[in-house]
């Protein structure tokens, strides 16, 4: 289980005032859910996403991760935790072959057939791509795919993914959506989304609404996508008052 203890993160600007980015969070996100963030552009989103798996550390505030303190945590610490992380733009890793890349996330010495089940899960011809390098000879469609295999072949407990439909094309999010349904479906751990796509928001279990740094609506997804579509986010906040 995650929790965030009125978490806040502030930067200071060109003129030296300090801008508040994450405004007071206070969140708990328990097991086995699949939870997607969404807000409007500037929300503070992927920076809530980045103080999750230790990237940035808050200004106050505390995290906690199945009851231990992990504020002050690095982002590899956390990961031997079993915390994962998709970034927004996966990294490329030249001379590294995706075989490489799965033994690594799994800590084994998988087999060619065991890498191969893992790339099947995400839709891609196992035979393919098993010994392609992972450099920029793969579209963004292709990398994302492939670090989602290797966020499966982790097994991570939390696994948090920034706009994992950012930068590819319609067929790439077409396939990326049939992966996460299935993860949604056979899911036993947490998965974290950050997205401003419906078709991600709809097949989540529930939805975090945010703006401003804070969290506006926090609700099962019957709940909160009426207040997400077709509405700007003044008249969202305007009905969250009424």
């Amino acid at each position: 289980m995650l929790e965030l203890k009125d978490v806040r993160f502030s930067v200071e600007d060109d003129n030296g005032s300090k801008k508040d980015i994450i405004n007071g969070i206070s969140l708990t996100i328990d097991e086995s859910k699949f939870i997607a963030i969404t807000g409007p552009n500037g929300s503070g989103k992927s920076t809530l996403a980045k103080l999750i798996v230790g990237i940035i550390k808050p200004t106050s505030g505390k995290i906690l991760y199945n009851g231990e303190d992990i504020t002050d945590m690095s982002i590899s610490d956390r990961a031997k935790l079993g915390i994962s992380f998709a970034f927004q733009q996966p990294v490329r890793f030249k001379g590294i072959k995706v075989i490489d890349l799965l033994r690594m996330a799994s800590a084994k010495q998988l087999t060619i057939s065991e890498a191969c089940e893992y790339l099947s899960e995400v839709g891609l011809c196992a035979r393919d791509y098993i010994n392609r390098e992972v450099d920029g000879s793969l579209s963004g469609g292709e990398l994302k795919r492939i670090e989602i295999a290797t966020i499966i072949a982790r097994k991570t407990e939390l696994s948090v993914f920034d706009e994992p439909e950012a930068g590819i094309d319609l067929w790439s999010f077409n396939s990326l959506i049939k992966v996460f349904e299935k993860m949604q479906k056979n899911n036993k751990n947490s998965i974290l989304i950050i997205s401003h796509q419906e078709r991600i928001l709809d097949i989540a279990d529930e939805i975090i609404l945010l703006a401003d740094g804070q969290i506006k609506a926090h609700g099962s997804k019957d709940d909160i996508m009426p207040l997400v579509l077709g509405s700007n986010q003044s008249n969202v906040c305007e009905k969250l008052k009424a």
